[in-house]
């Protein structure tokens, strides 16, 4: 009860009642009056114009790789519930009582419709729009409205949405009648849970107003276009610092933010409707720098901080999971008004017709944003997950002062990732090793985490944070009263890093944990470890024990591999310990 309490209050007034309200038997209530099963309602195609108008001028490559992608497109080989039962009122199902519902949902979310379209404008004669319409009313008559797992949660609803509604656009056209009534039985998903959504302080604050906007302007339905663009810009205001900082501390998660005000936006243009004010504008625009500078321009790869699920939302540019400089391309064109200088001839910028422009973005040496410090020299760069000023969203991972280093396109000392949400049995560890303090580059007191955990998603306790002086590193305070500043500096050239790091209070040892790159081939030395593109040196003003440890990666999401963990455990009295990084050659 204390841990619970304590979580409440750090989470705030606001989204605990929120939240209490959505369960409450008054607030279901509403929701199962609002999504009384519509018996008679099942829309049956044609769903898309049979006419597509020609594709933009795009590259030998994405057109041949595009037709190749839509022949791959396909209902998923275990049926589109998995282990969840189809036929069950949504709004009561158990979301974890039948294995993970991450891989369920990603399958219903409709990605396959633009894609269709894409090709279908390439090549009008290949079937493509025949396809679409095969898939979506296989979909329609396995998942019958409000009932099974695809009903369940308002973002899935408003990600389909979406993602119908942009498929409709590209054809040059409004939705037909079909698709519209599809879109109606969407719009009233996400209209019957709105406190839930803004509850969550993340993604479905902004995902489902952004398909109740879409839903709303294909059905010439003026409350939900309200709704959905008002809720959207205060959710943008209150989730997105000035500064670009999103209330999820997650690469993959503001990605997702970026993909969806980007179509939403696009979508709201295209239709007429109303677009994101300025105020909001600005804070998406600093969004875009934010991952921007996080992200390797070779490659398109970014930390993977925080919760990664895996999502490529809109990939009109069939980049993928991996690659996110598509999406920054996009969304900086749309809501900073210029390019980003990561993809000047993206293919999915020119479907939707955004003009290029040269980018004025210049990585700065060091930065600054809530929750984070950069550091980039000599083709490396740095980044340190602070939580400063203060941690007033809930944190995903006991991730504080967890760095990430990367030399060009190699990540040195990354994150261990997130495995997944509900793992099978087997793997149940998962969950909580990938979101636990142990599975980051930080100081781990006492082999505990530095939080407590209140749920599967929610930690107490959280440790109080802020800035060292000069902005050089930050410092956190456990609930234990254990103390830890972490210090980042490095040479001029940017190839030999110092992380010094001074501890304090009750703990009786403690384990640094540098996590490497298994593929590097590392091997233990007397005072570290070395590799072929890093030699990492560690020292303390008490007896270190030093060994390369089997450790996990998860690399994609339900995908865990072994890694190599560099672990330095001390005993009390210990106080200060220096890790020195050197890097071998230059950034490829």
């Amino acid at each position: 009860m204390r841990t619970t309490l304590d979580a409440a209050l750090r989470l705030g007034p606001r989204p605990v009642l929120l939240a209490a309200w959505h369960r409450s038997p008054a607030g279901r209530a509403v929701a199962r009056r609002r999504l009384r099963d519509p018996a008679a309602v099942r829309p049956a195609g044609p769903f898309f114009v049979a006419d597509p108008p020609p594709a933009p001028a795009l590259s030998e490559a994405h057109r041949s790789m595009l037709p190749a992608r839509a022949h791959r497109t396909a209902p998923p080989a275990g049926g589109w519930h998995g282990a969840y039962p189809a036929d069950r009122p949504a709004a009561t199902l158990d979301l974890f009582a039948h294995g993970d519902i991450r891989p369920v949902w990603e399958a219903s979310r409709w990605a396959a419709l633009p894609l269709l379209v894409q090709a279908a404008r390439l090549d009008p004669g290949g079937g493509h729009l025949a396809w679409a319409e095969a898939l979506l009313g296989d979909w329609l008559r396995a998942n019958p409205a409000y009932r099974g797992p695809n009903w369940a949660c308002g973002q899935e609803a408003a990600l389909r949405a979406l993602h119908l509604a942009l498929a409709a656009a590209l054809l040059g056209t409004g939705p037909s009648p079909a698709a519209c009534g599809i879109l109606a039985l969407h719009g009233r998903r996400i209209a019957a849970t709105p406190a839930y959504a803004a509850a969550q302080d993340n993604n479905h604050a902004v995902s489902e107003p952004a398909g109740l906007l879409a839903c709303g302007l294909a059905c010439a339905e003026p409350a939900w276009v309200r709704d959905g663009a008002a809720r959207l810009a205060a959710a943008v205001l209150r989730l997105v610092a000035p500064c670009g900082a999103f209330a999820q501390a997650s690469t993959g998660y503001l990605r997702l933010l970026l993909d969806v005000l980007s179509v939403a936006d696009w979508l709201a243009g295209r239709w007429d409707g109303p677009r994101l004010p300025d105020p909001a504008r600005r804070r998406v625009a600093a969004a875009t720098h934010w991952l921007w500078r996080l992200t390797d321009p070779a490659t398109g790869a970014t930390p993977r901080i925080g919760h990664q699920d895996g999502a490529a939302f809109a990939d009109l540019s069939l980049a993928g999971p991996e690659d996110a400089r598509a999406s920054i391309e996009r969304a900086a064109r749309i809501f900073a008004g210029h390019g980003a200088g990561l993809a000047p001839e993206d293919p999915g910028c020119a479907w939707l017709g955004l003009p290029d422009g040269a980018s004025p973005w210049i990585a700065p040496p060091r930065w600054r944003s809530d929750g984070f410090l950069g550091w980039q020299a000599g083709g490396a760069r740095a980044v340190l997950r602070t939580g400063a000023p203060r941690l007033r969203f809930r944190p995903g991972h006991a991730d504080l002062l967890h760095l990430e280093l990367w030399d060009g396109p190699r990540a040195l000392l990354r994150d261990g990732g997130s495995g997944a949400y509900n793992p099978p049995p087997e793997a149940a560890w998962w969950h909580a090793h990938f979101t636990g303090t142990a599975a980051h580059n930080t100081i781990g007191f006492d082999a505990a985490d530095q939080m407590v955990r209140a749920g599967r998603f929610l930690f107490a306790r959280w440790p109080a944070t802020g800035l060292l002086p000069g902005e050089a590193g930050a410092w956190l305070r456990d609930h234990r009263g254990n103390r830890h500043e972490r210090r980042v500096t490095h040479d001029d050239s940017g190839r030999r890093w110092e992380v010094t790091d001074a501890v304090s209070g009750r703990f009786r040892t403690l384990a640094l944990r540098w996590r490497l790159p298994q593929e590097f081939g590392w091997r233990a030395t007397a005072t570290g470890a070395e590799g072929p593109s890093a030699r990492i040196h560690i020292a303390a003003d008490a007896p270190l024990a030093l060994a390369i440890e089997d450790g996990w990666h998860s690399p994609a999401y339900g995908v865990v591999r072994p890694a190599a963990v560099l672990v330095a455990r001390a005993a009390a009295p210990v106080a200060h310990l220096a890790t020195t990084i050197t890097l071998k050659s230059e950034a490829a």
